[in-house]
């Protein structure tokens, strides 16, 4: 069924009404004045405003808006134009200009600046803009730029544009969400599970709350512009809040300054940003910054430290590697400290790897395609499905404890993900749902379990579940070949990280279904001449061999590729 005519309008009032009903303590003068002023001007007014708001901007030509639901956009605008929500006389900039205009007309409209008309109209848009903005850097009002224009430009005022961001913000809980998710889920484009949640599930408690969010947001956005790191890693430091979700926000986002500085090779200030971040990383990345300073104590300390207290499986990698270096660059006797182990390059190194030299197929061709196809037959299919088979079995099985309607994990209809789904705490808050699903693979339960949500749940969206590769005959395959003792080694794994261990599964999934003896599976990792393993790769794989999960790795070289490019050694991974 197609949208109704105004679905955008309608789709904004619904959210205002759901944001008056759960946020009114939240909600101050701005908000509730904005409220009782837009529910008062004609529709069309309305549709215009939404319009807008959800358009890029903040400029607009009245000319270039057709809108046939709204009529016309003059007699619409003027109730606007009459609040001040759009303004016709505000500073322009030359870029603002040009940014509403085509090159043919800022060519014509500077023809007479220029040596001749010819030569604005030779130049890029781009290059056009760079000549003139030394000879025009003051913002004026439109009409001062184009005195002859007929055509009403007009400007969404600032305030309106950031009570409406701050009005998505409060809605979705994130702003990399837009005002669309509506319309995309009326449409059944996007589909979302049903979450029961009361008044107070919501994403802020207070308005402190909003106000915070939006400074780390305008942080990064200057972050992402260009401005001065010293300045922006200060005010970071001190944007703390009591609220666990902002501070891990706000951790994110020392993290990417400490990575700004790196880049910039400010080592002393990248070092600063490390040590104030929590984020997953930021330590590794700070004992890096050491070694870049020559601080070689400090690193190989900071290095103990994390040797004694890993945050995950990729920062033991990382200090694997890292520690033999850093204890010869401060000048520790190799036997003064603990050696540390290197598991995955040994359980690599020794398990199972093979080499085929296949005919190139084509550079439309993938090598995990190419092996695939040379590999699959009715007696043993193969398919390619990387990380999706092992999630989605997951996602369907533990459907139950993913959506739970616990607080501070759902508080709008258009969540694909709990809201805390990266917290430290995200599998200790359902210790006993994610137990519980898991029962079922010792009892028997959890085929049936899983082929109904697999049925039920078609389409939703889902932070592990990959509808788009899980067909019912991969499916079938899956749980007639996998152990559930098997699933259940995979499923632990990814209780220890939800998000971090989604990743780095071997690219091909290999079953043997037909005889009784022979219902068994392998998965397998695909290297093509040249190509390494990742380290996400490496410890799927590590995991694998030290479980007993049959995983391997298979080196593919191109019987006709020139020169026969040498393969990676195992050995040296």
């Amino acid at each position: 069924m197609p949208p109704h005519r105004l679905y955008y309008l309608h789709n904004f009032v619904r959210a205002l009404d759901w944001l008056r009903t759960r946020y009114a303590d939240v909600l101050g003068a701005p908000e509730q004045d904005f409220f009782a002023r837009f529910a008062q001007l004609p529709e069309p007014a309305q549709a215009l405003l939404v319009r807008l708001v959800m358009r890029r901007g903040p400029w607009f030509r009245a000319g270039k808006l057709a809108y046939e639901e709204i009529g016309d956009i003059d007699t619409a605008a003027a109730p606007l134009l009459a609040l001040g929500w759009l303004d016709a006389t505000a500073p322009m900039t030359l870029a603002e200009l040009f940014a509403v205009h085509t090159h043919r007309e800022v060519a014509t409209l500077f023809a007479a600046t220029c040596t001749h008309q010819a030569t604005a109209k030779s130049q890029t848009k781009a290059a056009l803009l760079q000549a003139l903005q030394p000879h025009h850097t003051t913002a004026q009002p439109y009409r001062q730029w184009h005195p002859a224009s007929t055509e009403a430009v007009w400007r969404v005022a600032q305030e309106v544009t950031a009570l409406c961001t701050r009005l998505r913000l409060m809605f979705f809980g994130n702003l990399h969400q837009s005002w669309s998710e509506f319309v995309l889920a009326d449409l059944g484009l996007f589909q979302y599970e049903v979450v029961p949640f009361d008044a107070q599930s919501r994403a802020f408690q207070c308005r402190a709350d909003v106000d915070h969010y939006l400074a780390l947001h305008a942080l990064r956005q200057a972050l992402d512009e260009g401005a001065e790191h010293a300045p922006l890693l200060a005010a970071a430091v001190q944007a703390t809040s009591p609220n666990p979700w902002l501070e891990r926000r706000r951790a994110k986002l020392l993290m990417r300054l400490g990575q700004a500085c790196e880049k910039a090779a400010d080592w002393p200030l990248a070092e600063q940003a490390y040590a104030h971040s929590q984020h997953p990383g930021a330590r590794h990345r700070r004992i890096r910054v050491h070694e870049r300073m020559a601080r070689h104590a400090d690193a190989l300390a900071l290095a103990l430290q994390a040797q004694a207290a890993p945050e995950s499986d990729e920062e033991s990698q990382r200090l694997a590697r890292m520690l033999p270096r850093l204890q010869r660059a401060a000048g520790v006797q190799a036997d003064a400290v603990a050696r540390p182990k290197k598991p995955a390059r040994q359980a690599v190194a020794q398990q199972a790897t093979q080499t085929l030299t296949l005919p190139h197929p084509g550079a439309t061709t993938s090598v995990e395609w190419a092996l695939r196809q040379h590999w699959h037959t009715d007696e043993a299919p193969v398919f390619y499905t990387e990380n999706a088979l092992i999630n989605s079995l997951f996602g369907l099985l533990c459907w139950p404890a993913m959506f739970a309607p616990l607080p501070g994990a759902f508080f709008h209809p258009f969540q694909s993900a709990p809201a805390d789904l990266n917290a430290p705490d995200f599998v200790e808050r359902r210790t006993a749902l994610f137990a519980e699903c898991l029962q079922t693979l010792e009892d028997g339960r959890y085929r049936a379990l899983i082929r109904e949500r697999f049925a039920t749940k078609q389409g939703r969206q889902s932070p592990h579940v990959f509808w788009g590769v899980l067909s019912e005959p991969l499916l079938e395959l899956a749980l007639h070949c996998i152990p559930a003792a098997h699933l259940r080694l995979f499923f632990d794994r990814f209780l220890q990280a939800p998000v971090a261990h989604r990743s780095g599964l071997p690219d091909l999934v290999r079953f043997w279904p037909t005889r009784p003896a022979e219902q068994r599976y392998e998965l397998i990792e695909v290297k093509g001449p040249g190509d390494k393993l990742q380290d996400n790769q490496i410890r799927w794989l590590q995991y694998c061999y030290t479980h007993g999960l049959p995983a391997s790795v298979c080196h593919v070289r191109w019987l006709d590729a020139p020169g026969m490019e040498p393969l990676m050694d195992a050995a040296a991974v």
